[in-house]
């Protein structure tokens, strides 16, 4: 695709999440994508969130309101010991209601979604024949994740003088080092591919939901997006498709070309996508 030069804006910031997970193979090299417990898509997201303070603010006001709301005093994700709603907003362990309330708040607020998107059973068609080539090849799960930081990243989305990004954290070991690099290396193919910088990224951290409002508002915008994916469910997609600005599928096939870009020019629809995988579990 096209770049070309922004009028940057004065601060950015970004939080990077995921859905799904990049497992393929169970310990006996068996590939799992799609059994019980294992996603067919590993999906990372990034929202760019234009005041997440105030954002913040309206979500932590928004939980405590729903947890003084004796409609909810029996709902168990709603219980203190339960460490989920009563804690932090996670789409897929709140309540239906729940759910609305938080996307009347994110639909309000002024951010733009972004995501990658990989089949895993492709991915793991490559793998295998990558086994088959060189039998030391090993899959590793977190060269995938800063593969797709990379893909998410390597294209301007918005210039800023200032860049700040906030990853959702992952096992439990800081991984900032790896996801700077992977940063690094998306603004230097840029650099090769367009002719002119990426802006510097200034800050990266990393953090948790509980801690982090805008890791709790990207969590609501991957379950819709993930949603669609796995189970061909599109109406939380069509909600949130207004603060939408791309999602790129890595492995979607388009005219023989593989990686297909949905924005609002070619919007991500079931018609679009086709149904012939059926759907998820």
């Amino acid at each position: 695709m096209d770049a070309e030069p922004a009028t940057p804006n004065a601060r950015l910031h970004y939080f990077v999440d995921e859905a799904g997970d990049p497992t393929l193979f169970n310990r006996k090299g068996r590939v799992i994508v799609g059994d019980d417990g294992c996603s067919r898509y590993f999906i990372l997201g990034k929202l760019d969130i234009e005041d997440p303070i105030a954002l913040g603010h309206e979500l932590a006001s928004l939980r405590a309101e729903l947890l003084a709301d004796p409609w909810f005093k029996k709902v168990p994700s709603m219980q203190p010991d339960a460490r989920k709603t009563a804690l932090a907003f996670h789409a897929k362990d709140d309540v239906a209601e729940v759910r609305r309330e938080v996307y009347r708040v994110l639909l309000k607020a002024r951010v733009r979604f972004y995501a990658v998107v990989r089949n895993k059973m492709d991915l793991a068609s490559y793998v295998q024949q990558q086994n088959a080539r060189d039998p030391r090849y090993r899959y590793k799960q977190n060269e995938q994740y800063d593969l797709l930081v990379r893909e998410l990243f390597g294209k301007l989305h918005h210039m800023a003088d200032d860049v700040r990004i906030c990853f959702a954290k992952r096992g439990t070991k800081p991984r900032n080092d790896a996801f700077r690099r992977s940063l690094e290396q998306a603004g230097e193919a840029f650099a090769r591919g367009f002719g002119f910088q990426h802006p510097a990224v200034n800050e990266v951290m990393s953090s948790t939901p509980q801690h982090c409002p805008g890791l709790q508002a990207a969590d609501y915008y991957l379950w819709a997006l993930q949603r669609f994916y796995e189970r061909r469910e599109d109406r939380f997609l069509e909600l949130i498709w207004p603060q939408v600005g791309e999602i790129h599928d890595l492995d979607r096939l388009d005219q023989g070309r593989r990686g297909v870009f949905y924005t609002k020019q070619k919007p991500l629809t079931l018609a679009a996508f086709g149904e012939e995988e059926g759907p998820g579990v």
